[in-house]
């Protein structure tokens, strides 16, 4: 289940409906989908083939129709991210810095964790998103922020997308933020 840091205060948010909440009071979109629904064999899998990637969309054929029919999102993959993945540390340094998209960021995580840092309002600043298996979560257009791993650094997502194009990631320079 998806926790939320507050880096200001150090606040915690934890528990689904206190989440989901606080990430509607800052314009981010929270879901949660059955973990359990994926094949076991796949629930801590992180170098995938082909075959498996389909899997995956599969299983979760229902749920991405949902949300893509809701939200106008077209096209959708799967993002694999482990020690195994050629250069990873070089693939993450162009993610950790905070920038903007003209389009949603969209995450379904079906293994593994990451972490959104977002730019929250004036008050609450920046924040983290701790997510986990089953945890959805889009960041809206323009909204600064960036994605990265969590200490065990693997991570299997479905991400969608309205076109791959305006998912482009535009520098935010700002000062106030604070790895």
């Amino acid at each position: 289940m998806a926790e939320i840091r507050i880096r200001n205060t150090e606040e915690r948010i934890t528990g689904e409906e206190n989440v989901r909440a606080f990430l509607n009071q800052q314009e981010v979109l929270y879901e949660h989908w059955d973990a359990s629904k994926l094949p076991a064999e796949l629930q801590n899998k992180f170098v995938l083939s082909d075959e498996e990637k389909a899997t995956i969309l599969s299983t979760y054929e229902a749920e991405i129709n949902d949300l893509a029919g809701r939200r106008g999102y077209k096209t959708w993959d799967i993002v694999a991210l482990s020690d195994a993945t050629p250069n990873l540390d070089e693939l993450l340094k162009k993610f950790e810095d905070v920038h903007t998209h003209t389009e949603d960021e969209v995450r379904a995580i079906t293994a593994g964790r990451g972490i959104f840092i977002i730019k929250g309002t004036d008050d609450v600043g920046y924040f983290d998103v701790e997510l986990e298996a089953g945890d959805v979560i889009s960041v809206p257009e323009y909204k600064p922020h960036f994605f990265t791993l969590m200490d065990n650094r693997q991570i299997v997502a479905v991400r969608l997308f309205i076109e791959p194009a305006g998912w482009v990631a535009e520098p935010f320079n700002d000062p106030a933020f604070q790895k």
